[in-house]
């Protein structure tokens, strides 16, 4: 295990007598239940919204693109704020900065007052689900009973994901568009008593300031890469308003590097990706991310513009694959005693990928809901369940307690970059195939070689856990495989 004098075991500050075990997975996994599920809920209501502050099309794709942007750039500087100053702190700060964004957003009069609160939304997120997967971790075991608990954390993260839809098509169609924000009210502030009676505090064992040139360079880095792949939906690939800011970018985190390989106390401690686990882990989340991600919002799209549903019918036909994530993710534990962490996660991406081949196969303009939305749904969202948990699991389990909260940073930065760049890469793809023409047997094509071209990056997936994931002398997967069994 990586360690370094900075990097000692992490410590548990003296409190109360400890609750009980259930409560503080229940408290870290609501929150990031509520972080996953606002990455998509406002999508459907994007209509709603445009009507009632007169938002012009740039203005729209800003709100959701104002909190991926937010959610991206901030969350390694909010991982290492959690180690350094406390977990269950920034669990509250970020818990509770996303929940008064959640209400201005919601009583938003004005444009520009939405798009402000979603940043301030992601800026909380970003801070916020990193502790979530730490304080898990620190409050579970290491062994059966944290392998489980991790499953928990996978599993209710994709149901948040994949619940957006449907959670945003009622309110909207119920109540208003302003709900698909003010519904994170109520629930914000229940999490956040539960938190402040039920988390115990923990931190790194030794104390160490922030780093903050690091800081600023990777915060500064990703957030310009994440703004530069989001204006290619708007302007393209090959546009300056594209380009320089994902040059800018690649500088910065180019800079990132260089600052802290000299660094005496780095934000990010270089050594960490020599424990293959976890470069390993992070790439294949970045690369299955580029193929899962987009697996929502081209069915919701094919699902409203091909078969006309409505957003609520939409989000309906989505909930068999959003129980299947689930299944998938507490499956895995009990299938990694027989195949290991490795070998769950190449099954998961594989049967992900034959379902992402079969929605190839069968999408077009005339399709049933059964053959053409619910199967391969479910054989696609099954894949993402089975590979998430081990994936996190071996992310986690290489590197020292007191770098949990940078790792657990890293776990989601590889994710939702991943799924931005793959999104905007599919999007792309389906742009090209439809072109100019009219009807709906084009946007049907369209859709169709997007998951093509997914199904091509979770094959890819596969080649990096099998090149990169340690095998022989693999102590890493040993351990997160003699946890399963415990």
């Amino acid at each position: 295990m990586l360690q370094t004098p900075a990097d000692t075991p992490t410590s548990r500050i003296p409190g109360r007598t400890a609750p009980p075990t259930w409560l503080v997975v229940a408290a870290a996994c609501a929150g990031q239940f509520l972080v996953v599920l606002d990455v998509s809920v406002v999508n459907v209501a994007l209509p709603s919204m445009r009507t009632d502050l007169g938002l012009s099309a740039t203005g729209l794709q800003w709100v959701v693109n104002a909190y991926s942007i937010a959610f991206a750039g901030f969350m390694l500087l909010g991982g290492r704020a959690g180690d350094l100053f406390g977990r269950k702190r920034m669990f509250l700060v970020g818990l509770g900065l996303f929940t008064l964004a959640s209400l201005a957003g919601g009583l938003a009069q004005e444009g520009w007052q939405l798009l402000l609160a979603r940043a301030v939304q992601g800026l909380g997120a970003a801070v916020l689900a990193p502790s979530t997967l730490t304080i898990l971790t620190s409050a579970v075991p290491e062994g059966a009973a944290r392998v489980r608990a991790i499953a928990t954390w996978s599993a209710v993260g994709a149901g948040g994901g994949a619940a957006g839809g449907l959670v945003g098509g009622v309110l909207t169609d119920g109540l208003s568009w302003r709900w698909v924000l003010l519904v994170n009210v109520p629930i914000g502030v229940l999490v956040l008593a539960a938190g402040m009676r039920w988390i115990s505090e923990s931190r790194a064992a030794t104390a160490r300031r922030l780093d903050l040139p690091g800081a600023v360079l990777v915060t500064g880095g990703i957030a310009t890469l994440a703004y530069g792949i989001v204006q290619t939906e708007v302007e393209g690939w090959t546009a300056a308003t594209t380009l320089v800011p994902l040059a800018v970018g690649a500088a910065l985190i180019a800079a990132f590097l260089l600052v802290e390989a000299r660094s005496k106390v780095p934000l990010m401690p270089l050594k960490l990706f020599r424990v293959r686990s976890v470069s390993a882990a992070n790439a294949t989340m970045f690369v299955c991310g580029m193929g899962m991600f987009a697996m929502w919002f081209f069915m919701t799209l094919y699902a409203q513009n091909v078969l006309g549903y409505s957003p609520l019918e939409a989000g309906l036909a989505l909930i068999p694959s959003s129980v299947s994530v689930v299944v998938g993710s507490k499956v895995a534990p009990r299938l990694m005693r027989v195949m290991g962490a490795r070998g769950v996660t190449v099954v998961g991406v594989l049967v992900a990928a034959v379902g992402f081949v079969w929605q190839w196969q069968v999408l077009d303009a005339s399709g049933a809901y059964v053959t053409s939305i619910m199967l391969p749904g479910i054989l696609m969202m099954l894949g993402a369940g089975l590979a998430g948990t081990p994936l996190a699991s071996l992310a986690t389990s290489g590197a020292d307690p007191g770098d949990a909260g940078l790792v657990a940073g890293l776990i989601n930065t590889s994710r939702t970059m991943g799924g931005s760049l793959g999104l905007a890469v599919l999007s792309t793809i389906a742009a090209s195939r439809t072109g100019e023409r009219p009807g709906t047997h084009a946007l049907a094509e369209g859709y169709a070689q997007a998951f093509l071209w997914g199904a091509v990056f979770l094959v890819v997936a596969v080649g990096v856990v099998l090149l990169g994931m340690p095998r022989a002398g693999r102590e890493a997967e040993d351990q997160v495989g003699r946890g399963a069994e415990g």
